[in-house]
């Protein structure tokens, strides 16, 4: 199985990254939130890769970290109606820090946004993979024990990439996210923040 390409990126689009290497061209499709972290055509990149076979085709899905891999593949194996498109699309639209909160909390919503999945897929997820991402824990942090304590600014750049994948402008959701911070009480935490956000 390949788990990773690395070579030179020749093109990119939002969902599609073509990586050289040995002479050959791979044509990688990325979620978005991918895309976005991809250097300059020219640069050497490397992502992590899963393939799905099948009869007629093999296509070669590239993340920018394994943990992002490994929820893609996560999802298209245990959750009924999620197959790569549809789970490409998922992550395109929400960040696996957002996405893990939104499946940890239910929040059936959040997850019912996502393009080509509705209210019942969202329910779905939830019941799937609850149990896989942590239950519940209104106190849980979603990018490890010490996020809002030791970094205030990696919390907050968190929180605003997470909701400029749910579709906020970048301008936007940094005002959204200083305006929680200032009605939550310390230690502040990326969950926490995009929770405030969100029901603000």
């Amino acid at each position: 199985m390949i788990t990773s390409i690395q070579g030179t990126l020749t093109a990119s689009t939002p969902l599609h990254a073509t990586i050289e290497l040995n002479g050959f061209g791979y044509e990688v499709n990325v979620p978005l939130t991918t895309a976005k972290k991809l250097p300059a055509p020219g640069s050497v990149v490397k992502l992590h890769t899963l393939v799905i076979y099948r009869e007629d085709s093999q296509t070669l899905y590239g993340f920018a970290t394994t943990a992002d891999r490994d929820f893609f593949r996560l999802m298209i194996e245990n959750v009924t109606g999620v197959g790569p498109k549809v789970a490409l699309s998922i992550m395109s639209r929400l960040s696996l820090p957002l996405l893990e909160s939104a499946i940890r909390m239910g929040d059936v919503a959040t997850l019912a946004k996502c393009p080509g999945i509705g209210k019942k897929t969202a329910e779905r997820l939830v019941v799937e993979l609850r149990s896989r991402v942590g239950a519940s824990d209104a106190t849980s942090l979603v990018t490890g024990p010490t996020d809002g304590a030791s970094d205030g600014g990696s919390t907050h750049r968190d929180a605003v990439a997470a909701l400029v994948a749910l579709g906020y402008r970048p301008a936007d959701a940094d005002q959204s996210v200083r305006r929680a911070a200032l009605g939550l009480p310390g230690p502040l935490t990326t969950e926490a923040l995009i929770k405030r956000v969100l029901s603000q």
